[in-house]
């Protein structure tokens, strides 16, 4: 018998529910196995630097040390539970939060719950070879770290489901493990989770803009009226952070080399860099409008009934719900949002309850930009005119409004001819594909980095850039 509060640090008193304890022993193995398949490749034997989730408290909850990935404490965490705690939004306003799930909203939580969940084992598969090639130790163990924590969200969704769902939940958690992202018979739900994360560059502008999407839908979820759902996606925004920051440094010290060689070679002339082995900025750019569009295509429709009835019902709130001043039921609210007509573009005011896809996507555009902003600083610095820029709303969407016209980033309409002449100025083409994919390389000895890429300012937890952050054994 495993001893499950040793080997599963957890908060939600595993070892008194001998049900859920025995469910949870019947899923850990199926879940070791799909690590073994599917988590990063060549890995098992390594004794990487990890922070581990050991409670909730802020002053000790990250613990650090060489670990074994397999051997990662796999925790449940939950935010600690507040007393009498009401819900803040919808019909049900003001009535305590549930602890349970009410039987009327059980399928389409259920749903949520699944949804997220499945997200969270995609993004390892996704980068499953990426340490293969991996820039750096420092560069390595961050990805593992993103992985161990994917893997530990992926844990607290099952608890969710085999806790509140029955049997419906632990089939559900089984079937998280046996989707795969890309798969043609068995793919991942969402489509941003079945491309491929092919290079490092790919995975900085995920880690970046797609984990962001993360943030904002688990922020959204932690206002939930289900106690413990908002609970768990609290806990998981704490580790979050920390993918966010590997994404948005990453780019910036791929920035800071080009600029760095640019300056040497008193050139921005794209195959005088490449022939140098850095990443020309318009080619960063092409890669940030590729992210940027497959991303906001996660947020569904702008007008949407369903996000109107997962709000009404107290299902999934908007971002930081409880500073917005407004009467949160939002009956008679409006919001903008754009629309085609003909060949123009307009905005229009729709009912605010129907558009809080286009809300939330709206507060996560500020966010990346932000982040934008902050790489400008770089170029800047050193005396270059580049800027990045976020592409218009509606370039190069699947999903919503746009799905059927062709934007170009700045705004305009364009006829499918345009688009074809024109799409590969603005989206990474096979020759920038395969340039970068040219440059990966494997660059494991402490303290030394690829040379398309920067060393970090500081290390992990304090320590050197130059730490032993994975032993090979």
């Amino acid at each position: 018998m495993i001893n499950y509060s040793e080997r599963i640090p957890n908060n939600v008193n595993l070892s008194e529910n001998k049900t859920l304890q025995r469910a949870l022993e019947h899923w850990q193995p199926a879940f070791l196995q799909w690590w073994e398949d599917m988590g990063p490749d060549n890995s098992t034997n390594y004794d990487v630097y990890l922070r581990t989730a050991v409670s909730v408290d802020p002053t000790g909850w990250a613990h650090f040390d060489h670990v074994k990935m397999p051997d990662y404490r796999w925790g449940i965490f939950l935010a600690p539970q507040e007393q009498d705690k009401k819900i803040t939004f919808g019909d049900h306003k003001g009535e305590d939060v549930w602890q349970e799930v009410p039987g009327e909203y059980r399928s389409t939580l259920r749903r949520i719950i699944v949804t997220q969940g499945d997200t969270e084992p995609a993004s390892v598969e996704q980068q499953r070879h990426l340490g293969l090639t991996a820039p750096s130790l420092y560069d390595l163990r961050n990805l593992f770290q993103v992985n161990v924590e994917e893997g530990r969200h992926l844990w607290a969704m099952v608890y969710l489901l085999h806790a509140h769902f029955g049997r419906d939940g632990r089939e559900e958690g089984e079937a998280l493990l046996e989707r795969r992202s890309g798969d043609e018979d068995n793919p991942r739900i969402l489509t941003a989770f079945n491309e491929k994360t092919p290079d490092w560059l790919s995975f900085f502008m995920f880690t970046f803009i797609t984990d962001r999407d993360g943030k904002y839908q688990l922020a959204s979820l932690a206002e939930s009226a289900f106690d413990p759902l908002a609970r768990t996606c609290k806990f998981m925004l704490t580790e979050e952070a920390h993918h966010l920051f590997v994404g948005e440094s990453g780019i910036a010290r791929i920035i800071q080399r080009t600029c760095e060689v640019m300056q040497q070679l008193k050139t921005d002339d794209k195959d005088k860099l490449r022939a140098a082995g850095v990443i020309d900025l318009p080619t960063l750019q092409k890669y940030l409008n590729f992210h940027f569009s497959v991303t906001s295509d996660l947020y569904g429709n702008e007008v949407s009934s369903n996000a109107a009835t997962y709000y009404t019902t107290g299902l999934k709130g908007r971002f930081e719900e409880t500073k917005i001043a407004d009467d949160h039921k939002l009956l008679s609210a409006e919001y903008e949002v754009m629309d085609v007509a003909g060949d123009k573009i307009l905005t229009r005011h729709v009912g605010a309850l129907s558009a809080l896809n286009e809300r939330l996507r709206d507060d996560w555009i500020t966010d990346v930009q932000a982040g934008v902003d902050r790489w400008n600083r770089i170029p800047a610095k050193f005396g270059f005119d580049f800027r990045f820029t976020l592409p218009h709303k509606g370039f190069h969407r699947a999903i919503g409004m746009f799905a059927d016209v062709h934007v170009s980033p700045d705004g305009r309409l364009l006829s499918e001819a345009e688009w074809t002449h024109q799409h590969l100025n603005w989206l990474p083409s096979d020759e920038d594909r395969l340039y970068v994919h040219s440059l990966m390389g494997r660059c494991l000895e402490p303290g030394k980095f690829a040379n398309w890429i920067a060393p970090p300012a500081r290390g992990i937890n304090n320590k050197p850039v130059d730490f032993d952050y994975v032993r090979f054994n």
